[in-house]
């Protein structure tokens, strides 16, 4: 299971950073490597909603950031999974 928005969210989370840079963060941090075409549709889907937005490029690269609406998105998906976690962990006891 995985969520290419929270990965790219969570990638943009502690700083701004260019795609190439943002897949690298994701294959280092969750040992998940997308390619360009999964990475890129995952941005422009979460530029779209407000989520992440596009910064002024630098060295002929784009580097995007996190807005707050995406910080509160990400807030929301970490403390949902946290919940699944909790009740797999729960029930793996009773198993």
């Amino acid at each position: 299971m995985q969520d290419v928005g929270l990965l790219v969210l969570s990638s943009l989370a502690d700083e701004a950073k260019h795609g190439y840079a943002i897949r690298q963060d994701i294959e280092d941090f969750a040992g998940v490597r997308l390619g360009p075409g999964t990475l890129y549709g995952a941005i422009g889907r979460l530029e779209e909603d407000g989520l992440i937005r596009a910064l002024r490029p630098a060295d002929g690269r784009k580097p995007y950031e996190i807005t707050r609406s995406g910080r509160n998105e990400l807030d929301r998906k970490v403390k949902a999974l946290r919940a699944i976690v909790r009740s797999a962990e729960r029930r793996l006891r009773l198993a």
